[in-house]
């Protein structure tokens, strides 16, 4: 009895270590991006000339910094100080929701050496891609055409304007900063050592994460997990928006049930909900920015943000048709990726980075 108990402690403490360092891999290579790409961000968020540069502008910033809620605060920052217009600014945050799901398919990569693992998880990982691109490919044209968006924000603002911001610090960010910070200021801010060692970090946890749950709690999570957290996707969804909320950061939480499908604890359906959540709780960060601020276009821009995810996942999950869309695209890419491991990287080197870059350019030169 004593051994087994030993045993459990040990390997429980494994687990939190190990989860320690995922998210502390997860800081490092958006730390790294984003000093790689901070000058570069914010000269592409002030050379916005239509709705369509600012969408793929939204979306190639926010996969170099990986984190919607940076693009999203400086964006409001920019309204609200009147160096970009709120009709401008609503297509970057659109962009901003597509750009953010890149850090999925980045931890879903971790698995790319084992083989039925790397297929869940990269399929657990696109099913937010395909998700966030629909909610595009039907809101956009509605907000360019009608401005419905900045319509329905303007009037939900203007009953909030003049309302205190609230100070709130995510706990696990309080957590990881410190050690991050250490390994920024040891490398001396050079973004190529920080992103590999968060690679190697990543590739790492991810590795001995999923050996851990699959020796030491796999059936007794599995059953917490469906019979209590996903056992709905209502429950799903809300466990989505709150633990975003208290992180902060919907690439973190949507991250951490990648491993966790390419272990077979879950399954794309399951977490298909939790993504929608997540997507909503990750704007809080940028109303509370905003109502610090206490400018009524900055609070309309955060709200814009919530109303995108909320117009978004109303449309497409409650319509069955719409619903499957991303469920059967993340089903086919990630069989595709089973036989052929090397389209991964083509897949997030072409939906993030090369289609942007090509749209902006030619754009700007014509």
């Amino acid at each position: 009895m004593y051994t087994k108990i030993k045993n459990i402690i040990i390997k429980t403490s494994s687990l939190l270590g190990l989860l320690y360092l995922f998210l502390l891999s997860i800081e490092l290579i958006g730390s790294a991006f984003k000093l790689f790409g901070s000058g570069l961000a914010e000269q592409l968020l002030q050379s916005t000339s239509s709705p369509i540069e600012g969408l793929f502008i939204g979306i190639l910033v926010t996969s170099l910094v990986q984190s919607s809620s940076t693009v999203t605060s400086i964006v409001v920052g920019m309204v609200g100080g009147g160096a970009l217009t709120m009709t401008g600014a609503i297509p970057i945050i659109m962009g901003a929701n597509i750009g953010t799901s890149v850090t999925n398919v980045i931890v879903s990569i971790g698995s790319i050496g084992r083989r039925e693992e790397f297929k869940r998880a990269f399929g657990a990982a696109t099913v937010h891609d395909y998700f966030n691109i629909l909610a595009v490919m039907i809101l956009f044209p509605l907000q360019v055409s009608f401005n419905l968006l900045g319509k329905s924000a303007t009037l939900l603002s203007s009953l909030l304007l003049g309302t205190q911001g609230l100070a709130f610090k995510s706990p696990l960010k309080m957590i990881v900063k410190p050690a991050a910070h250490f390994v920024i200021e040891i490398s001396q801010s050079q973004p190529v050592i920080i992103l590999i060692l968060g690679f190697i970090l990543l590739f790492v946890s991810l590795k001995y994460i999923v050996t851990v749950l699959k020796s030491v709690i796999i059936d007794k999570a599995e059953s917490f997990f469906d019979k209590i957290i996903f056992k709905t996707a209502l429950r799903a969804f809300l466990f989505g928006i709150l633990l975003t909320v208290l992180v902060q950061s919907s690439s973190v939480t949507t991250s951490l049930v990648v491993p966790l499908v390419g272990a077979g604890m879950l399954n794309i359906t399951q977490i298909y909900p939790y993504t929608i959540g997540a997507n909503i709780g990750t704007t809080m960060t940028t109303i509370l920015a905003s109502l610090v601020t206490g400018e009524i276009s900055a609070v309309t821009v955060a709200f814009a943000h919530l109303l995108f995810n909320i117009f978004g996942g109303t449309i497409i999950f409650g319509i069955k048709f719409l619903r499957n869309i991303p469920l059967y695209l993340a089903e086919k890419v990630s069989e595709i990726v089973y036989r052929h491991r090397w389209v991964s990287i083509i897949f997030v080197s072409t939906i993030f980075f090369i289609i942007p870059i090509l749209v902006i350019f030619i754009i700007e030169r014509f």
